[in-house]
């Protein structure tokens, strides 16, 4: 895996583009002289795992045939600083899916993303506790 990054305009303002072409701007917080022109850091961290437990939750229901009208992930996460820096310490993700899925099929396809398959939230876990609620709704 190879990424570039580049300054775009002063101070901040990146852009990261990966090996395929796409890219992303991230910036940093007012409060550190950023203008919030884009993501920060921390907040792709937490995309990152809302993307990485999609992708396989998504994978293991559809090998299972279920077939999701809409799917949606929310996330809450709360840092605590650790020396000079700012660790994750709860994440919280909510997960809403809608279409003809059981709960059980749910929650087995989650418990193996955050559990097994998940890189993302593997590395996560070592500094923050994960927890997860589910929503379906079967209209």
């Amino acid at each position: 895996m190879k990424i570039r990054l580049e300054r775009k305009e002063k101070p901040f303002v990146l852009e990261a583009t990966n090996e395929t072409g796409n890219s992303i701007l991230l910036d940093a917080s007012p409060e550190i002289g950023g203008r919030n022109a884009g993501t920060r850091p921390m907040e792709l961290l937490i995309m990152g795992l809302a993307g990485c437990t999609s992708i396989d939750v998504l994978m293991i229901l559809g090998k299972q045939k279920v077939d999701l009208k809409d799917y949606q992930v929310e996330i809450d996460a709360s840092r605590e600083k650790v020396g000079q820096a700012s660790l994750f310490k709860e994440i919280h993700i909510k997960f809403k899916m809608f279409g003809e899925v059981t709960e059980e099929q749910a929650k087995n396809a989650i418990n193996l993303s955050l559990e097994k398959y998940c890189s993302v939230a593997k590395t996560l876990e070592k500094t923050a506790t994960i927890t997860y609620e589910l929503t379906i709704q079967n209209d």
